[in-house]
Protein backbone atom coordinates (compact mmCIF):
# COMPACT_ATOMS: atom_id res chain seq x y z
CA UNK A 1 0.00 0.00 0.00
CA UNK A 2 1.50 3.14 -1.50
CA UNK A 3 -0.54 5.68 -2.82
CA UNK A 4 -3.56 4.62 -1.28
CA UNK A 5 -2.31 6.46 1.76
CA UNK A 6 -2.03 9.73 -0.36
CA UNK A 7 -5.15 8.99 -1.91
CA UNK A 8 -6.72 9.95 1.88
CA UNK A 9 -4.93 12.46 1.84
CA UNK A 10 -6.03 14.27 -0.86
CA UNK A 11 -10.06 13.25 -0.18
CA UNK A 12 -9.84 14.05 3.51
CA UNK A 13 -9.13 17.81 2.14
CA UNK A 14 -12.27 18.14 0.96
CA UNK A 15 -13.57 18.17 4.79
CA UNK A 16 -10.50 20.14 6.25
CA UNK A 17 -10.22 23.34 3.76
CA UNK A 18 -8.22 24.82 6.67
CA UNK A 19 -5.60 22.01 6.45
CA UNK A 20 -2.79 22.13 3.99
CA UNK A 21 -2.06 19.27 1.75
CA UNK A 22 1.28 18.61 2.65
CA UNK A 23 0.09 18.25 6.28
CA UNK A 24 -2.01 15.62 5.49
CA UNK A 25 0.31 13.52 3.42
CA UNK A 26 2.02 13.55 6.72
CA UNK A 27 -0.78 12.09 8.59
CA UNK A 28 -1.67 9.46 6.21
CA UNK A 29 1.75 8.18 6.04
CA UNK A 30 3.31 9.26 9.35
CA UNK A 31 3.90 5.25 9.97
CA UNK A 32 5.98 5.05 6.91
CA UNK A 33 8.15 8.70 7.28
CA UNK A 34 8.90 7.26 11.03
CA UNK A 35 9.83 3.66 9.99
CA UNK A 36 12.66 4.70 7.85
CA UNK A 37 14.23 6.64 10.49
CA UNK A 38 14.00 3.75 13.26
CA UNK A 39 15.51 1.31 10.80
CA UNK A 40 18.63 3.41 10.17
CA UNK A 41 19.14 3.45 14.16
CA UNK A 42 18.61 -0.56 14.39
CA UNK A 43 15.15 0.07 16.47
CA UNK A 44 13.28 -1.96 14.02
CA UNK A 45 13.95 -4.79 11.22
CA UNK A 46 13.39 -5.61 7.81
CA UNK A 47 14.72 -8.24 5.68
CA UNK A 48 14.81 -8.61 2.23
CA UNK A 49 13.21 -12.07 0.76
CA UNK A 50 12.18 -11.97 -2.80
CA UNK A 51 9.33 -13.94 -3.29
CA UNK A 52 7.71 -13.47 0.25
CA UNK A 53 4.46 -12.15 -1.30
CA UNK A 54 3.53 -11.16 -5.35
CA UNK A 55 4.12 -7.63 -4.35
CA UNK A 56 7.14 -6.70 -2.07
CA UNK A 57 9.98 -8.43 -1.83
CA UNK A 58 10.29 -7.15 2.22
CA UNK A 59 9.82 -9.24 5.20
CA UNK A 60 8.83 -6.81 8.08
CA UNK A 61 10.57 -8.54 10.74
CA UNK A 62 9.74 -6.09 13.66
CA UNK A 63 8.27 -3.19 13.58
CA UNK A 64 5.98 -2.24 16.80
CA UNK A 65 7.00 1.39 17.38
CA UNK A 66 5.68 2.45 14.49
CA UNK A 67 3.33 -0.11 12.80
CA UNK A 68 1.69 -2.08 16.28
CA UNK A 69 -2.03 -0.98 16.42
CA UNK A 70 -1.56 0.51 19.99
CA UNK A 71 1.58 2.69 18.78
CA UNK A 72 -0.12 3.83 16.13
CA UNK A 73 -2.99 5.54 17.84
CA UNK A 74 -0.85 6.65 20.21
CA UNK A 75 0.70 9.08 17.20
CA UNK A 76 -2.40 9.63 15.91
CA UNK A 77 -3.40 10.94 19.34
CA UNK A 78 -0.08 13.13 19.14
CA UNK A 79 -0.17 14.28 15.65
CA UNK A 80 -3.49 15.01 16.39
CA UNK A 81 -3.00 17.07 19.61
CA UNK A 82 -0.36 18.99 17.56
CA UNK A 83 -2.94 19.76 15.14
CA UNK A 84 -5.21 20.84 17.48
CA UNK A 85 -2.41 23.51 18.79
CA UNK A 86 -2.31 24.90 14.58
CA UNK A 87 -5.99 24.91 14.43
CA UNK A 88 -7.50 24.90 17.86
CA UNK A 89 -10.37 22.87 15.80
CA UNK A 90 -11.30 19.48 17.49
CA UNK A 91 -13.00 18.49 14.26
CA UNK A 92 -9.60 18.36 12.26
CA UNK A 93 -7.87 17.28 15.20
CA UNK A 94 -10.24 14.11 15.20
CA UNK A 95 -9.80 13.76 11.42
CA UNK A 96 -6.42 14.27 11.60
CA UNK A 97 -5.88 11.43 14.19
CA UNK A 98 -8.40 8.81 11.94
CA UNK A 99 -5.97 9.82 8.82
CA UNK A 100 -2.28 8.48 11.32
CA UNK A 101 -5.02 5.05 12.05
CA UNK A 102 -5.80 4.93 8.21
CA UNK A 103 -2.74 4.11 7.49
CA UNK A 104 -2.65 0.77 9.71
CA UNK A 105 -6.00 -0.83 8.42
CA UNK A 106 -5.09 0.25 5.28
CA UNK A 107 -1.91 -1.94 5.47
CA UNK A 108 -4.38 -4.24 7.00
CA UNK A 109 -5.94 -5.55 3.77
CA UNK A 110 -2.59 -6.33 2.36
CA UNK A 111 0.22 -6.93 4.13
CA UNK A 112 1.12 -10.84 5.42
CA UNK A 113 0.52 -11.21 8.99
CA UNK A 114 3.27 -9.74 10.30
CA UNK A 115 1.20 -6.46 11.49
CA UNK A 116 1.79 -6.36 15.48
CA UNK A 117 -1.46 -5.36 18.14
CA UNK A 118 1.24 -4.29 20.61
CA UNK A 119 4.90 -3.88 21.18
CA UNK A 120 6.09 -7.34 22.31
CA UNK A 121 2.68 -9.10 20.96
CA UNK A 122 3.60 -12.31 19.18
CA UNK A 123 0.07 -11.70 17.63
CA UNK A 124 0.54 -10.50 14.03
CA UNK A 125 -2.75 -9.48 11.62
CA UNK A 126 -3.01 -9.02 7.53
CA UNK A 127 -5.44 -10.23 5.04
CA UNK A 128 -2.73 -10.90 2.68
CA UNK A 129 -4.27 -8.82 -0.47
CA UNK A 130 -0.36 -8.64 -1.76
CA UNK A 131 -0.85 -12.02 -3.14
CA UNK A 132 -3.65 -11.30 -5.14
CA UNK A 133 -1.87 -8.36 -7.20
CA UNK A 134 -5.10 -6.98 -9.48
CA UNK A 135 -7.48 -7.46 -6.65
CA UNK A 136 -5.09 -4.96 -4.29
CA UNK A 137 -3.94 -2.52 -7.01
CA UNK A 138 -7.67 -2.16 -8.20
CA UNK A 139 -8.32 -1.76 -4.26
CA UNK A 140 -5.20 0.82 -4.01
CA UNK A 141 -5.88 2.66 -7.41
CA UNK A 142 -9.47 3.34 -6.44
CA UNK A 143 -8.63 4.95 -3.39
CA UNK A 144 -5.89 7.04 -4.88
CA UNK A 145 -8.15 8.17 -7.45
CA UNK A 146 -10.98 8.63 -5.63
CA UNK A 147 -8.99 10.79 -3.00
CA UNK A 148 -7.57 13.26 -6.49
CA UNK A 149 -11.08 13.82 -7.94
CA UNK A 150 -12.27 15.27 -4.23
CA UNK A 151 -9.35 17.26 -4.14
CA UNK A 152 -9.71 18.75 -7.83
CA UNK A 153 -13.65 19.29 -6.63
CA UNK A 154 -13.04 20.80 -3.90
CA UNK A 155 -10.63 22.88 -5.10
CA UNK A 156 -9.49 25.21 -7.79
CA UNK A 157 -5.42 26.37 -9.32
CA UNK A 158 -4.98 29.79 -8.13
CA UNK A 159 -1.72 29.54 -11.17
CA UNK A 160 -0.35 27.86 -13.36
CA UNK A 161 1.75 26.42 -10.38
CA UNK A 162 -1.24 24.98 -8.38
CA UNK A 163 -2.75 23.35 -11.73
CA UNK A 164 -0.22 21.71 -13.24
CA UNK A 165 2.38 21.11 -9.66
CA UNK A 166 -1.19 19.01 -9.24
CA UNK A 167 -1.08 16.93 -12.59
CA UNK A 168 2.82 16.54 -11.62
CA UNK A 169 2.63 15.49 -8.07
CA UNK A 170 -0.05 13.00 -9.14
CA UNK A 171 1.88 11.59 -12.37
CA UNK A 172 5.26 11.69 -9.78
CA UNK A 173 2.72 9.16 -7.24
CA UNK A 174 2.00 6.92 -9.68
CA UNK A 175 5.51 6.52 -11.76
CA UNK A 176 6.69 5.88 -7.83
CA UNK A 177 4.28 3.09 -7.29
CA UNK A 178 5.02 1.50 -11.03
CA UNK A 179 8.80 1.71 -10.30
CA UNK A 180 7.79 -0.01 -7.16
CA UNK A 181 5.76 -2.83 -8.69
CA UNK A 182 7.97 -4.01 -11.16
CA UNK A 183 11.51 -2.85 -10.22
CA UNK A 184 14.06 -4.94 -8.77
CA UNK A 185 13.95 -5.29 -5.51
CA UNK A 186 16.16 -3.21 -3.18
CA UNK A 187 20.07 -4.27 -2.59
CA UNK A 188 20.30 -3.56 0.90
CA UNK A 189 18.73 -2.61 3.85
CA UNK A 190 20.39 1.34 3.66
CA UNK A 191 18.38 1.58 0.25
CA UNK A 192 15.40 1.11 1.75
CA UNK A 193 15.57 3.61 4.40
CA UNK A 194 17.42 6.27 2.36
CA UNK A 195 14.34 5.64 -0.51
CA UNK A 196 11.77 5.58 2.54
CA UNK A 197 13.06 9.38 3.60
CA UNK A 198 12.56 10.47 -0.11
CA UNK A 199 9.03 10.27 1.24
CA UNK A 200 9.58 13.80 2.75
CA UNK A 201 9.18 15.01 -1.14
CA UNK A 202 5.97 14.49 -1.71
CA UNK A 203 5.11 15.96 1.60
CA UNK A 204 6.99 19.32 0.60
CA UNK A 205 5.89 18.88 -3.07
CA UNK A 206 2.02 18.83 -1.24
CA UNK A 207 2.57 22.21 0.51
CA UNK A 208 3.77 24.25 -2.53
CA UNK A 209 0.68 22.44 -4.61
CA UNK A 210 -2.01 23.14 -1.81
CA UNK A 211 -0.36 27.28 -1.51
CA UNK A 212 -1.26 27.35 -5.00
CA UNK A 213 -5.00 26.76 -4.54
CA UNK A 214 -7.72 27.75 -3.42
CA UNK A 215 -10.69 25.87 -1.69
CA UNK A 216 -13.93 26.11 -3.35
CA UNK A 217 -17.19 26.78 -1.51
CA UNK A 218 -19.67 24.17 -1.95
Amino acid sequence: MFIGHFGIGFGVKKITPAISLGFLFIAVQFLDLLWPTLLLFNLEHVVISPGITKATPLDFVDYPISHSLIMVIVWGILIGFLSWLFFKNIKYSFLIFLCVLSHWFLDLLVHRPDLPLMPGDAARLGFGLWNYPLLSNLIEASIFFGGVYLYNISTSAKNKFGKYGLTGLVIFLIVIQVLNMLGPPPPDINAITWAGHLQWLFVILAFFVDKNRVTINN
